[in-house]
């Protein structure tokens, strides 16, 4: 199931990017204006009007790829065991051997209960 995973956030990755580019590259709908007063659009690589329906239609189906690897994910994030439980309900780690802990005397160093005010502006 983690390659599930992989490749969907892979697919979801690629569609993102592709959208991304072809967005950029489309014209806005203001751009057809200045094709009246001769922006030379006529003489692109798709032809007059050419590109904006290719680029959208590609867009639009970028744009569902994209939606429907989102809910994979989605479903896929959300299929874990019922029985994991709450984080604060599993016992805490146990701590390594070469690990420093606090003793006792450390435990009595530190203040029960933060401080408030200007006590928490850092000194030098």
């Amino acid at each position: 199931m983690n390659v599930i995973v992989n490749v969907v956030l892979a697919v979801q990755m690629l569609t993102a990017l592709g959208m991304i580019g072809l967005i950029l590259i489309q014209h806005g709908k203001g751009a057809d204006m200045g094709a009246a007063f001769g922006s030379g659009s006529s003489g692109s690589l798709f032809g007059a009007s050419g590109s904006a329906n290719f680029l959208s239609r590609t867009t639009a189906v970028l744009a569902a790829v994209f939606f429907v690897a989102t809910l994979a994910l989605a479903y896929f994030g959300n299929a874990r065991p019922a029985s994991s439980g709450s984080v604060l309900e599993n016992p805490a780690a146990a701590v390594p051997a070469g690990a420093p802990s606090l003793s006792a005397s450390d435990a009595a160093v530190a203040p029960a209960v933060p401080a408030s005010g200007a006590a928490q502006i850092p000194t030098k």
